[in-house]
């Protein structure tokens, strides 16, 4: 197995980053402050391709590799995390398991406009009592074949959901509990019942959407659940696996980011009559912003790799997501330390990489779930 990326992929690499560096970087810390979702970018990076990179081409998609899709992720959220988290998301927990769990209907119906980015599918399954504690939905979904039709009926609530909300989002798919146990059904945006609560007010990942969603004796078609009766459970549990390689592509992204403020910020720098860069105390910094940035590259790479061979990969996912994020709150604390009083300021990207940082330990499993994965993955047994 090697770690080495194609001469396409590396094309693809530079595309990627020319274009974050064009549309997205210059946008960021506006975005940031005005908490504002741009649409406008969302759906560019549609055109460029990204939010289909991994289906195949009968549905618009490149048929690309996992490991292109992760490519991506780092590049855009080397320039916003708001905006990768907003393609990740998109992604591994959006459109994704409709494609590999959906009937041939339910794709050709949603995934064009998913896989083109003209619209956004949200991942409902946390709820306000249950966030690791996934198994411990209270969502209710009941067939109701009264009035000669046949429809569900949902009653519940879902936290902290991304993409959501957004002017172009077209459906959420919903984890609910069934007769046959926890199900999947796919609720489109609009439908009467379910109803977008305000946006968060959020610590960081402010240029991103996040809602809570309420369904009020909400009806969609029978034939909107998602694969079979009481299987939402091991849909969701796939679709983290991929999505934890994912959220470790974002952290690499946001590592790299510091360590580019860094360097650039410690030769410009003065103290005491040279460049902080020449005092080893900022040197080694620096050097050790490296050091994560590629060992999380790595990492995740490695995990991606993988899944592209179709090797079991959830221990390497678990890895890597564990890492990655973790190095990546780590080195927005370090960044912020070498920027000084200026890295306090919301005027310094360092700021805003501070404040993202730390929702990558949360999202797509905890750190602490990560390391039950580990240890399970390892024959470790928990009660």
């Amino acid at each position: 197995m090697t770690l080495f990326f194609s001469e396409e992929q590396e094309a693809f690499r530079n595309v990627v980053r020319e274009f974050a560096a064009a549309e997205i970087a210059p946008h960021a810390a506006k975005w940031d402050r005005d908490r504002v979702f741009p649409s406008r970018t969302v759906l560019a990076m549609g055109d460029l391709g990204l939010f289909g990179l991994v289906f195949p081409e009968e549905y618009g998609g490149a048929g690309a590799d996992f490991t292109t899709l992760c490519i991506a992720i780092e590049e855009i959220g080397r320039a916003d995390q708001s905006m990768g988290i907003t393609l990740e998301a998109g992604v591994t927990v959006g459109a994704k398991p409709i494609f590999e769990f959906g009937t041939e209907e339910q794709r050709q119906l949603y995934l064009p406009d998913l896989v083109a980015g003209r619209a956004l599918a949200g991942f409902g399954l946390t709820e306000p009592g249950g966030g690791s504690d996934a198994g411990a939905t209270e969502t209710r979904a009941v067939l109701d074949r009264s009035g000669g039709m046949s429809e569900w009926v949902i009653n519940g609530t879902k936290a902290f959901i991304t993409n959501s909300g957004t002017d172009i989002t077209s459906l959420v798919t919903v984890t609910a509990q069934t007769e046959d146990g926890v199900s999947s059904i796919i609720v489109p945006a609009g439908t009467p019942g379910f109803v977008v609560e305000p946006a968060y007010r959020k610590m960081g990942w402010h240029a991103s959407d996040t809602h809570g969603l309420v369904f009020q004796e909400c009806r969609v078609p029978e034939a909107n659940l998602l694969g079979k009766p009481g299987r939402g459970f091991h849909q969701f549990l796939a679709a983290l696996d991929d999505g934890r390689i994912a959220i470790a592509a974002l952290a690499v992204g946001l590592i790299q980011a510091c360590l580019d403020e860094c360097t650039e910020y410690a030769n410009q720098r003065q103290a005491f009559g040279r460049p902080i860069a020449n005092y080893q105390a900022i040197a080694f910094k620096c050097a050790d912003l490296a050091v994560a940035a590629e060992t999380a590259r790595q990492a995740t790479y490695a995990a991606a790799a993988r899944k592209d061979a179709g090797l079991p990969f959830k221990k390497q996912a678990a890895i890597a997501k564990l890492y990655a994020t973790e190095a990546a709150v780590s080195a927005a604390r370090e960044a912020t330390q070498i920027f000084g009083g200026y890295g306090f300021m919301d005027e310094t990207p360092v700021s805003r990489y501070y404040r993202d940082a730390k929702a990558l330990e949360i999202g797509e499993g905890t750190s602490e779930i990560q390391r039950l994965v580990i240890s399970r993955e390892l024959g470790l047994a928990f009660q």
